[in-house]
């Protein structure tokens, strides 16, 4: 052993205790970089339980309020809201009412909790008898048709209060749709959050399950990306920063870290991740059978979409993380 060569670099020094690892740390994670997706229904009724997602409820509006509340106590910044309607139709006229249950939810939230960043979804698929995000005919989705229904209800949603739209349909032209009827009705400063590299995944199971939204005929592939096509992701990202988009989102997050990390080098703008319910479920599937540490699992993913790029997480994990963190500073 003493006639080896000792190593001149040593890189542990710098793992040597936890004090000195936060000190060189590359990657950092807080609470305030993660947004908290609350599902909202309309009918009381309906049964709050969602069994393939554990600790995730569907709230009446007063509990969503109540949810906010504890959310920005928590350091949480932003919620992003999916609305369950007490009834579904061909055209999905409740995402466009201004009574609906996501506006009424937006006027609740901010009531309870101004300081809030309350996003809401725009999308059709939860209010549709059909299950699809757009208009249906003939069989076939209506891209047009499906544009001016999702800026109606993006109209809505600003005007109860929403700080920023979310269009999720992946429907051509979208973005450019919503941001001129936004301007037009006199709501130029709400944002848009756009889904832009949505891919058609077999990840949103469980979010299907929760908002009841399963499409009652063929899939969704014809709108949502091809889950091989990177180039088509970043030309897709290209098109609605060209609409006005303010933010783009890569979703899911886990499966696509080379999508975020290719849409970081590539643009400037803010760019948002969503880690979906699926990846949700699969970490609370394992952590409840005791295969996994969940937050030694989920602090680790959460850096990984970080550490790939991403300024804004949505988590299902979110109020999770925050409690965690809360716990380390007492």
């Amino acid at each position: 052993m003493a006639d080896l060569p000792r190593p001149r670099v040593r890189p542990r020094r710098l793992r040597r205790t936890a004090a000195i690892r936060a000190l060189v740390r590359e990657t950092s994670v807080d609470a305030d970089r993660l947004v908290q997706p609350l599902f909202v229904r309309e009918d009381s009724r309906t049964d709050p339980a969602i069994p393939s997602m554990p600790g995730i409820s569907r709230l009446t509006i007063d509990e969503a309020a109540s949810e906010a509340e504890e959310l920005a106590a928590l350091g949480i910044p932003a919620v992003i809201l999916f609305g369950l309607p007490a009834e579904k139709d061909p055209l999905g006229h409740g995402a466009y009412d201004d009574r609906g249950v996501v506006p009424e939810a937006v006027r609740a939230i901010k009531s309870a909790a101004p300081d809030l960043v309350v996003m809401s979804d725009v999308c059709l698929c939860q209010y549709t008898d059909h299950g699809h995000c757009g208009v249906v005919r003939d069989g076939r989705i209506d891209n047009d048709a499906s544009v001016e229904l999702l800026a109606k209800t993006a109209v809505s949603q600003a005007r109860a209060g929403a700080d920023l739209v979310a269009p999720s349909a992946m429907m051509d032209g979208q973005v450019a749709a919503i941001r001129a009827a936004l301007d037009r009705e006199g709501l130029g400063e709400t944002a848009i959050l756009a889904y832009a590299a949505k891919h058609a995944s077999a990840f949103y199971g469980p979010f299907r399950e929760a908002a009841d939204s399963v499409p009652r005929f063929s899939d969704r592939r014809t709108y949502q990306k091809d889950p091989a096509n990177l180039r088509e992701s970043l030309r897709e990202i290209a098109l609605d920063l060209e609409e006005g988009a303010d933010i783009v989102m890569v979703k899911p997050a886990l499966a696509y870290l080379d999508v975020i990390r290719a849409a970081r080098e590539r643009f400037d703008a803010p760019l948002a991740a969503y880690s979906v319910s699926g990846e949700y479920s699969l970490i609370k599937a394992a952590a409840e059978r005791g295969w996994v540490d969940e937050r030694s699992v989920v602090e680790e993913t959460i850096t990984a979409i970080r550490r790939a790029g991403a300024d804004l997480i949505l988590t299902y994990h979110a109020k999770d993380f925050a409690r965690w963190r809360r716990g380390e500073r007492g």
